[in-house]
């Protein structure tokens, strides 16, 4: 029997930039932490990958505040409302600590003293907690409705929409850190050829420089909880 293709959007591959965002914000405390005082040219180059990493981000929620929420509030159940809202606050908490994470990063890569490099590294925590508690949400809670309620089109709006905001010099690496545990079915059909090589070589390249291995932990050996989060033992 064949099969009748749905208009309404196929969530799987949010899923897998949560796996991304998972990993890269629990290794990032440790990443500060591993840097010696006053080394200012170590935690400029790390502070350039947070810095990236916080601009992925804010893009990737920016997509869901223009697009997801107030389509949701529209057409889901008025007993989803509650949930929508909640991630909405979710998202602006976040942004706070984004914000924070911002002037902290200024003043840790002026000097690199230990003092501002822990200050960032307890902020980096709270942020990672922070999303640990809302990605879940978002796939318990919010995706399953978004595929009864959102068409395709809109999915890939919102998608669009984030992606506008990374700039081109950078979006081979931020392809590879979706790929790196997502694979070549985590880009689009129409870019694979172009990315699907490219794209995993920037990232290990980029990893070599940041976590000093092309290949870092995934997201299952740093979840929140476990002693990886905030130590950076892959360096030693």
């Amino acid at each position: 029997m064949s099969q009748v293709a749905t208009p309404y959007a196929d969530t799987r591959d949010m899923y897998t930039v949560h796996i991304m965002f998972r990993r890269e914000y629990a290794l990032l405390p440790g990443l500060v932490r591993s840097v010696p005082p006053k080394d200012t040219d170590r935690a400029q180059t790390i502070a350039a990958h947070i810095e990236m990493v916080n601009l992925i981000l804010h893009h990737h929620h920016s997509g869901e505040d223009a697009v997801l929420w107030p389509r949701l509030l529209t057409r889901a159940p008025k007993e989803i409302d509650p949930v929508v809202h909640l991630v909405e606050g979710h998202h602006r908490g976040i942004e706070n600590l984004l914000a924070e994470s911002d002037v902290l990063l200024s003043a840790w890569t002026e000097a690199a003293s230990s003092e501002d490099g822990e200050s960032l590294a307890q902020t980096l925590q709270r942020l990672a907690v922070a999303l640990y508690e809302h990605m879940g949400l978002e796939e318990r809670l919010i995706l399953p409705v978004v595929e009864r309620h959102i068409f395709a089109t809109e999915w890939h709006e919102m998608v669009e929409h984030a992606a506008a905001g990374i700039p081109q010099q950078i979006a081979p690496v931020v392809a590879g850190m979706v790929m790196y545990e997502g694979g070549l079915h985590a880009v689009p059909e129409e870019m694979r050829t172009v990315l699907g090589e490219v794209a995993p070589q920037a990232y290990a390249a980029h990893c070599e420089r940041v976590h000093g291995t092309r290949t870092p932990p995934r997201a299952a050996d740093v979840i929140v909880g476990t002693p990886f989060v905030g130590v950076p033992g892959f360096l030693s």
